[in-house]
């Protein structure tokens, strides 16, 4: 097997892992209707799985970092594979919500494992390139893995699901195991200095960004097949088809963020992404009543310009320290998921506290919130960026953080 195809048969089992953290927001309703319990509690499996995420993936990491990754692989897809069975023959909303933190320790050791065997696989210069695939893979678990599964839980058992999730994963594993070459172990890097570089102020203001940015979408995201059900009036069908358009327009914005950032600039890029992203909620927020085509096409240009900041704001954490780039990633995909949990557990609140109808406008103000910390955090840097590249030069003489 190529070296490619060794980087896709990753990026297609993270797309497996992947789904199982998205998927549970398009059967929300389903998966309260069937344990007995609210929506607000419902969203808190996705909480749950946001929180075990970015707080287990980084110790687990830490402490297994005398395995070989391929090990490491094996480990985490065969427990993952567990988890997916225990989701389906657990009964209640308790035993669900354990299961969905043993699924986020697997799902965040195997990515994280999986990005580092995909950098180390790829020719010299070719390690982006192979680092971005996986991470199409988790992407596409976005756009196909949540409609898909909105389908089949109109059809049929929602567990369904996560038995054929589980069934891939148990298939994956030989695969895995032929086809991954043995890679060492690498130095751990001690939980200490990750939290110091996380409060150095310049980091922290820039890792604020992604905080409000993903509560504000978090907000939303968690209790979307809901409010196209309940708000906007949607059939399942046309949740179905909503759900298929957000995510391809997620797709396409990513790539246009990351073609922005080299065209315009990252503060261009970035701080617009963010402002249309607020003025597509205020619309949203307004019109959700009116028309399901409208719904749908506001629908999706929140995803495109939610998800153009994405690629644009990785690269400006890179730029805060080059020689610590893992590090700063590492970081940034904690606060995310960290900010993900926040914002599921934000929206019942809004949920059972004011309406349904109130999520867009709650998660409007807080992207208002992440467009002015990017602003400041721009400024405070003492870069100046210059059009048509992504290239970023210093005013000032202070070294990169590391």
């Amino acid at each position: 097997m190529s070296v490619a195809w060794k980087i896709f048969m990753l990026a297609a089992v993270s797309f497996l892992v992947g789904s199982s953290e998205y998927m549970i927001a398009g059967i929300l309703d389903k998966v309260a209707s069937d344990t007995g319990v609210s929506l607000s509690a419902a969203g808190q499996l996705l909480t749950a799985f946001s929180l075990a995420f970015a707080f287990g993936t980084p110790i687990l990491m830490a402490a297994t970092a005398r395995l070989n990754r391929r090990t490491l692989l094996l480990y985490a897809l065969i427990l993952f594979v567990i988890s997916n069975a225990l989701v389906v023959v657990l009964p209640g909303y308790g035993l669900l919500l354990a299961a969905r933190v043993v699924m986020a320790l697997a799902t965040g050791v195997f990515v994280v494992a999986a990005l580092t065997v995909a950098a180390r696989l790829a020719p010299e210069g070719k390690q982006g390139a192979a680092i971005a695939t996986v991470l199409m893979g988790i992407s596409a678990s976005l756009i196909a893995g949540v409609p898909v599964g909105r389908v089949i839980a109109a059809i049929y058992d929602w567990k369904l699901i996560f038995v054929g999730i589980g069934v891939l994963s148990l298939l994956a594993l030989p695969i895995v195991a032929l086809s991954i070459p043995r890679t060492e172990s690498e130095q751990a890097v001690p939980l200490r200095r990750q939290l110091a570089m996380m409060l150095e102020p310049r980091v922290a203001l820039a890792l604020g960004i992604t905080f409000f940015w993903i509560v504000g979408y978090s907000t939303i995201f968690t209790y979307i097949s809901p409010y196209l059900l309940k708000v906007a009036g949607f059939s399942d069908r046309l949740v179905s088809l909503a759900l298929f358009g957000y995510g391809i327009a997620s797709l396409v914005g990513s790539k246009a963020g990351g073609w922005g950032t080299d065209r315009w600039g990252v503060a261009p890029t970035l701080v617009g992404g963010m402002v249309l992203n607020m003025l597509m909620l205020t619309v949203l927020s307004v019109a959700a009543q009116t028309t399901p085509i409208l719904v749908s096409a506001l629908l999706m240009l929140w995803s495109f310009f939610s998800w153009s900041s994405a690629p644009t704001q990785q690269y400006y954490l890179i730029t805060l320290a080059p020689a610590a780039s893992g590090i700063m990633l590492s970081l940034n995909t904690s606060v995310l998921q960290f900010a993900m949990a926040v914002g599921s557990g934000l929206g019942g609140f809004v949920i059972d506290g004011l309406s349904l109808k109130a999520i867009t406008w709650i998660a409007a103000v807080l992207v208002a919130v992440a467009a002015v910390i990017a602003v400041i955090s721009l400024g405070a840097t003492g870069l100046r960026f210059r059009r048509g590249t992504s290239q970023l030069e210093r005013r000032d003489t202070n070294e990169d953080i590391v």
